[in-house]
């Protein structure tokens, strides 16, 4: 009986030990907040920040200089990895400056004068006036021909932060305020409106002079922000002027229109919600920095209920984070973007390089770019529009989103998003 028992009591230990390798892994714990930011800081500028200081959009084979004359994939740039360049440089710039101002590194710094170097190359590789390149090819000059509004502002945003740090050299600060003034001047000659180069030369492409959200809290801001960084006059004036125009007869002022936050968009953009709270972000920030330049207590006022609402708004969209699976597998083709978008003809036209961005092979592409955009790009831009309330409110589910992420498997380099929501909120 005793002999039966052990051999019993083997069989037994061994299913079990069995069963064990047959059974998944548990989980590994989160991160820390310190590990999950530094995770995310070190996987952007290991793999998206180039040579030159602009974040792309992915790793994957650069356009060449006959694919920017050519325009492949399209004319306007998307899909390509340098389709979002002084977007995302200058939304993010913020961000590593006051991570540099809290940590007091030569490192942090150094990286904020990179990302500069970088958003200022943007607007120094064309012979038009005002034109912002969406980012740099193999010789590192090409570009493609058509910019946007998306671009130009946070083109603004950037430079006005490091122009607010104490990084920036004596001789580096004029340089930025040399360029500002030349873009800022510019623009207003083409009353806002975003030129085009090479063969799209003469035409524009967005503005911020429109109806919506988007479009007073950006305009309003471009013109307080250069008068702050020029000190010229001219541009105060404009922007008194300019918070009190109403873009529609009989509508709302400017200044009120940016009291409306988002939601104000939602008939003119779709799903802003869920899948486009990241092209807000900007917006966001643009509020925030109309309050501290403002002295004009009824328009902060006004300011700050925008900022609220935008706040209020976006903050359910933060709970997508939880569907958000670290060993999901969906294929990214966009990678290979050369194979997506194989289909190429001439674009004598914007509306021709919008069609020919349309087409692409939906098998080769997959569907990681949009599980991405989705559950991750989304709600971390979600959290950065609540962190730039700058008070600390729904500081634990901000925190969790960031900690979510296993930044080393992610795609695409909207996860300095989480830098962007982190370095918004108060120190503790």
């Amino acid at each position: 009986m005793h002999l039966n028992h052990t051999v019993t009591l083997r069989l037994a230990l061994t299913v079990l030990l069995l069963a064990s390798h047959l059974l998944p892994a548990a989980d590994a714990p989160a991160p820390t907040l310190p590990q999950a930011i530094d995770q995310a800081h070190t996987e952007l500028w290991r793999r998206f920040v180039d040579p030159h200081g602009i974040i792309r959009d992915f790793v994957g084979e650069l356009p060449t200089p006959e694919d920017c004359k050519l325009g492949r994939p399209n004319a306007i740039g998307w899909w390509s990895p340098i389709e979002n360049g002084p977007m995302f440089t200058g939304m993010y710039l913020p961000a590593i400056c006051e991570r540099a101002r809290r940590s007091g590194a030569a490192a942090d710094a150094d990286q904020a004068r990179r990302l500069a170097q970088g958003l200022m190359k943007c607007a120094s590789v064309s012979d038009v006036p005002g034109f912002i390149a969406r980012g740099i090819g193999t010789d590192g000059v090409c570009h493609y021909p058509l910019s946007s509004d998306d671009q130009t502002h946070p083109w603004f945003l950037g430079l006005h932060a490091y122009l607010k740090s104490t990084i920036p050299t004596a001789e580096e600060r004029q340089q930025i305020v040399t360029k500002v003034k030349e873009v800022a001047t510019a623009q207003e000659a083409t009353q806002w409106r975003i030129p085009c180069e090479g063969d799209f030369k003469g035409t524009f492409r967005g503005g911020f002079t429109g109806h919506l959200f988007r479009d007073a809290v950006r305009y309003l801001y471009l013109l307080r922000a250069t008068h702050e960084i020029t000190s010229d006059a001219i541009w105060l004036e404009r922007y008194h002027k300019a918070r009190a125009e109403r873009p529609t007869k009989g509508g709302k002022t400017r200044a009120e229109i940016c009291a409306e936050g988002y939601p104000y968009d939602r008939e003119a953009i779709a799903n802003i919600d869920i899948s486009q709270l990241w092209i807000y972000v900007g917006s966001q920030a643009s509020l925030s920095q109309l309050i501290a330049m403002e002295k004009d207590e009824t328009l902060r006022a006004l300011y700050r209920t925008g900022l609220t609402v935008n706040a209020t708004n976006a903050l359910p969209a933060i709970k997508a984070h939880e569907t958000f699976d670290n060993n999901d597998t969906k294929v990214f083709g966009n990678a290979n973007w050369r194979a997506v978008y194989s289909t190429w003809f001439p674009q004598p036209t914007q509306e021709d390089a919008a069609r020919l961005a349309k087409i692409a092979d939906v098998a080769k592409r997959g569907q990681r770019k949009h599980y991405e955009a989705s559950l991750m790009r989304n709600p971390l831009a979600a959290a950065a529009i609540v962190s730039l309330l700058h008070d600390g409110s729904n500081r634990e589910l901000i925190e969790q989103v960031i900690r979510h992420y296993d930044y080393s498997k992610l795609n695409m380099a909207e996860l300095f998003f989480a830098e962007c929501a982190y370095y918004a909120l108060p120190e503790k």
